[in-house]
């Protein structure tokens, strides 16, 4: 079987170029496979799965990947892939290894809001102009953006035309006559006193800042910071612990180090200094709810569990609600945008559910399909020169999947969990 899907990409802002980081000729990216370093467990009945890995990763020259495989909620395949330098010294990726996740941190923020609606603390068709008290002063259709369409981005906002207000911390610094870094406030701020882009409900259109309103909501309901919410309500009762909030400049000790070929201009001082994209041409703490979340691929098709079954985290009703078609309809293709996940019903009648994350020095992959399967792929580097394409992990590992003959029995999670 090959799945073919649509997805999105999450872009960042301008920047300047600095040194290339380019794909390899095939016969370095063959002989790279065959020596890239490797950590944890692939049961050779997988070994599809590994040997697709290593050559993708080869071809991009990757420096650190992670891989997990799952099937009927176990953990069947988990996989470090390459290195990195900390503290002077060469570490291999191991399974447990931190990554930024990008936009996969989405499927967190629609969960989060659909457990507080399953508590009745929210409506999902509340308002969230009354929600954050929100002035409508510049827009009135803002007081017909719902929680609803906040999560499946028929919001009213368009980057394409109004830019994403989550990638442009000068510009809203100096209109708001602020000091760098400016924080969730001053985003809301400079976007508020601005027209939408669109009526809301009207049509679909990709808003991290939909989701980052998405996670105030969810800190002003609960009475907590946003990260707190989602650990203590979403991750522990499954038993995830290593996912947390990522940092602009300083590394967490198990985090990889992160890979681009642009630099820009610091984001998180007045400095004015140019740096690497990854480590302070962006405010990550501003992109907690839409992309912030660090993470191991055994940590997300675990979290990818949490939806097969009503369980301690949502409920049936929260787990439709998830996966509800928008308003808006399915696109031409026959996919809607859930609550934090692209959804296709397949051939047998079920759900694929999907998303990627897209950030300088950040690409991820996350899929549930058909039978039972899921599987994870994190990256330091994303697609920047062109080619090779980065999207085509898609089909790569669904090809991977449908070579299958035999899947494992053994169940991995324990030993990474």
């Amino acid at each position: 079987m090959t799945l073919s899907r649509r997805r999105l990409l999450q872009t960042g802002a301008a920047v300047l170029p600095a040194v290339a980081l380019g794909a390899r000729p095939a016969a370095a990216a063959a002989a790279g496979a065959a020596a890239i370093p490797t950590t944890g467990v692939v049961p050779a009945a997988l070994s599809g799965f590994d040997t697709a890995m290593k050559t993708y990763i080869a071809e991009r020259a990757i420096s650190s990947a992670q891989l997990a495989v799952a099937k009927n909620g176990k953990i069947l395949l988990a996989r470090g892939y390459g290195s990195y330098q900390r503290a002077g010294a060469t570490v291999n990726v191991q399974p447990t290894s931190l990554f930024r996740i990008a936009s996969l941190s989405k499927s967190l923020t629609g969960a989060a809001l659909a457990r507080l609606a399953q508590d009745g603390k929210v409506s999902l068709g509340a308002k969230v102009s009354d929600l954050l008290g929100l002035s409508t002063t510049a827009d009135p259709r803002l007081a017909n953006v719902t929680l609803w369409r906040l999560l499946q981005h028929t919001g009213g906002w368009d980057r394409g035309v109004s830019k994403d207000p989550l990638w442009i911390d000068h510009t809203i610094a100096a209109s708001l006559g602020v000091a760098l870094p400016i924080g969730h406030a001053d985003i809301t701020k400079y976007v508020t006193a601005r027209p939408l882009d669109f009526a809301p409900g009207s049509k679909y259109v990709y808003s991290n800042y939909g989701y980052m309103l998405a996670g105030r909501v969810i800190e002003k309901v609960s009475g907590m910071s946003y990260e707190a919410y989602v650990r203590d309500t979403l991750l522990a009762p499954v038993k995830i612990t290593r996912m947390l909030l990522g940092q602009s400049v300083e590394p967490f000790a198990t985090e990889v180090n992160y890979e681009s070929q642009y630099t820009n201009k610091s984001v998180v001082d007045g400095s004015g200094a140019t740096v690497p994209y990854p480590y302070g041409g962006f405010n990550m703490p501003n992109q907690d709810a839409n992309g912030g979340w660090l993470a191991s691929a055994v940590d997300l098709v675990k979290w990818g569990f949490v939806f097969d079954a009503a369980g301690p985290v949502l409920n049936g009703t929260s787990i439709s609600r998830v996966f509800a078609k928008p308003e808006t309809g399915v696109t031409a293709g026959g996919s809607w945008y859930g609550l934090g996940w692209h959804v296709r019903t397949n051939n047998l009648g079920t759900l694929n559910t999907w998303h990627n994350g897209s950030m300088p020095g950040t690409f991820s992959f996350l899929a549930r399909i058909q039978n039972g399967v899921s599987y994870c792929a994190i990256f330091n580097r994303r697609e920047e020169t062109g080619t090779p394409d980065y999207d085509s992990i898609d089909p790569i590992l669904g090809q991977a999947s449908s070579g299958v003959t035999t899947w494992p029995t053994t169940d991995l999670t324990s030993r990474y969990f």
